[in-house]
């Protein structure tokens, strides 16, 4: 069994209006020193094991559907999961 963490966040090149927002929150705060706010997506995703090679498997979901990828840039993590 796997876990899988997934973080999913707009590319650079993207405006992220709900960033500039929380940033401009933070200021108001005066958390000056906060320069850029990006916000994105974390899922966390339990995984048994099967016959595709779990990293295909993660990286087909990914662009399948757990990102967009014409605006979403997409990295994750595997861990093996200790059986309980």
């Amino acid at each position: 069994m796997y876990k899988v963490k997934v973080f999913v966040t707009l590319r650079e090149s993207v405006l992220d209006p709900q960033g500039t927002v929380v940033k401009s929150s933070l200021h108001s705060l005066n958390y000056q020193e906060v320069t850029d706010v990006r916000i994105g997506k974390y899922m966390e995703l339990t995984i048994e094991k099967s016959d595709q090679p779990i990293d295909e498997a993660v990286k087909e979901m990914c662009e399948r559907l757990l990102a967009n990828v014409v605006i979403e840039d997409y990295r994750y993590e595997i861990e093996e999961a200790v059986a309980q």
